[in-house]
């Protein structure tokens, strides 16, 4: 981007240059601590292994040489060798401490110590040779009462070079300490400055750091956040900026291409939305009104089937009366055509009865309830009793509880259980089984039977009203109980269809709705593609004849 070329400052570049200006500061401090670290710790090491020890021995070597001095005029005085015994223990620690100092010294250590303790042994000697020894010679030839022994060891002015020269040494021992006592004290207060100046540094360069955030950082965020808030309350004309960083000013530019963007695509969607809404209300309107032509029509079922019950009676009572009074008086034509008259007005009765029932499906309702299907398939088998014969069996056992109508879930077994046994192959006893499985929020019902079956290309129109597979002499029926039973399932809120996956008889699977709290997953059957859409109700009895 060319917002980064060039010489432009932008806020990594600056935070990196003060942290790279802070670490070059610190680390010339951090090398110069070493180095004085490095002398402080070489003044300690002299103070407490030279000019300590160095010290230490200075005093014993000046008892050392005391006590020989006094040993010597005790024994020029007792003449006893047991008085001699400090002599020779103080010339042993002479040469101890002499060697102590001359090893705290070192190759290096100060020449004008080294001179003094140079001095120290000359004069030691020197009195040794002078005094000592040729008083402890003549007291040993002449006992205590050698006059010139005596005198010599009385004369303490022979020790008085001996006495100032250790007080030289021991002066200089001080002077040397004291001098690494103070350098020890200067590099301490050095290392001191050091660290406060460091730490004077890093907090210089945290305050800039936090005031160069905030100009290029904190500020900026804050208010190119209020100006995104803005836009997300919903003035998409809101234009976004930003001061501060570059890269902040840039991510502000591409906020604020995605706000142009998104307003773009926000017209867009308004004019869409508007577009729906309009067809919405168009599909409103329709399904209004189709729900009004479709009450219409239930309406127009029901007042037509009941408004032709009292004509057709009259018509078939008239017809049965015209049939018994003058059965065998015309000719056998005329007593055709009456048994047609009759037979026609009993169909018509059928078919406006079962119209009248279709139609009040839903809309007579008495409220769901938890139905026991064992309780409602006791009943129906026992309706059908008659025509389950002596061999044929209607099997089920642990059916669900579901939630429903159960008058209408009477109807709806009734129609097919009665098909089941209605379409049986002659000559095999009727066997019709009920079965269940649970679902989600729902439970599986199959009806199936042994039956003559239904062929995979009448799958659909099975579910038809007034639809028959058969013709009218073959089994009897209006062909709308399939329809009845759909209608029944879908009102229910369930859905119905035809398991071709049988090798023998009929197989019809619908659902129910299980009671609230009741789910479970089922292992659910394939429904086959050429099976209606799920949500086909199951089918009446004079239904199932329809399907054949």
């Amino acid at each position: 981007m060319k917002l980064f070329a060039g010489h432009i400052w932008t806020l990594r570049r600056r935070v990196m240059t003060l942290c790279f200006a802070v670490g070059v500061v610190l680390t010339g401090l951090g090398l110069a601590a070493a180095i004085i670290a490095a002398h402080s710790n070489d003044h300690i090491d002299a103070l407490v292994n030279r000019t300590g020890p160095m010290r230490i021995a200075g005093e014993s070597l000046s008892t050392a040489l005391v006590d020989q001095e006094t040993a010597v005029r005790g024994f020029a005085i007792s003449g006893k060798e047991a008085s001699l015994q400090p002599y020779l223990s103080g010339r042993i620690a002479q040469q101890q401490n002499i060697e102590r100092i001359d090893k705290a010294l070192g190759p290096d250590g100060d020449p004008q110590v080294r001179a003094a303790l140079q001095d120290v042994q000359r004069h030691a000697d020197a009195w040794r040779t002078a005094v000592a020894e040729p008083v402890i010679a003549g007291v040993r030839r002449g006992g205590p009462d050698a006059a010139k022994a005596v005198r010599l060891a009385a004369d303490t002015t022979t020790f008085d070079p001996v006495r100032t020269s250790v007080a030289q040494l021991q002066m200089l021992i001080a002077a040397s300490r004291e001098q690494s006592v103070d350098t020890a004290r200067r590099t301490a207060g050095q290392l001191f400055v050091l660290e406060v100046t460091s730490a004077g540094i890093v907090l210089i360069a945290g305050a800039v750091l936090l005031i160069l955030l905030d100009h290029l950082v904190t500020r900026p965020i804050l208010g190119l956040a209020g100006q995104v808030r803005a836009v997300a309350a919903g003035n998409y004309d809101q234009r976004i900026t930003s001061g501060g960083s570059p890269e902040l000013r840039a991510l502000a530019g591409d906020v604020d291409a995605m706000r142009r963007q998104i307003a773009t695509e926000l017209s867009e969607v308004r004019e869409a939305r508007a577009q729906i809404e309009w067809v919405n209300d168009q599909l409103k309107q329709q399904a209004d009104e189709l729900t009004r032509s479709n009450r219409d029509l239930e309406q127009f079922a029901y007042v037509a089937s009941h408004d032709l019950q009292e004509p057709l009676r009259k018509v078939a009572s008239f017809c049965q009366l015209l049939q018994r009074r003058y059965e065998g008086q015309l000719d056998e034509r005329a007593d055709q055509y009456i048994a047609f008259a009759v037979d026609g007005a009993q169909r018509m009765q059928r078919l406006i009865n079962d119209l009248l029932a279709f139609s009040r499906i839903g809309r007579l309702t008495l409220g769901f309830t938890d139905v026991d299907l064992d309780r409602v398939l006791t009943q129906v088998a026992s309706q059908l009793e008659s025509r389950t014969g002596v061999d044929g069996r209607v099997e089920w056992a642990g059916l669900p509880t579901v939630e429903g109508e159960e008058a209408l879930l009477t109807t709806l077994f009734t129609n097919l259980v009665g098909n089941s046994l209605k379409f049986h192959r002659p000559g095999v006893p009727p066997v019709v089984v009920i079965s269940a499985e649970p679902g989600d929020r729902e439970w599986l019902i199959n009806v199936r039977d042994n039956g003559i079956g239904i062929e995979a290309e009448f799958a659909d129109k099975v579910f038809v009203i007034f639809q028959r597979l058969h013709p009218r002499d073959a089994y009897e029926g209006t062909g709308i109980g399939l329809a009845i039973v759909k209608k029944i399932v879908e009102y229910h809120g369930g859905r119905i269809w035809l398991d071709l996956d049988v090798d023998e008889g009929t197989s019809i699977w619908f659902t129910l709705p299980a009671p609230v709290g009741v789910s479970a997953e089922p292992d659910r059957p394939t429904e086959p593609e050429q099976v209606p859409e799920p949500d086909h109700a199951a089918e009446p009895e004079s239904d199932k004849e329809a399907r054949r």
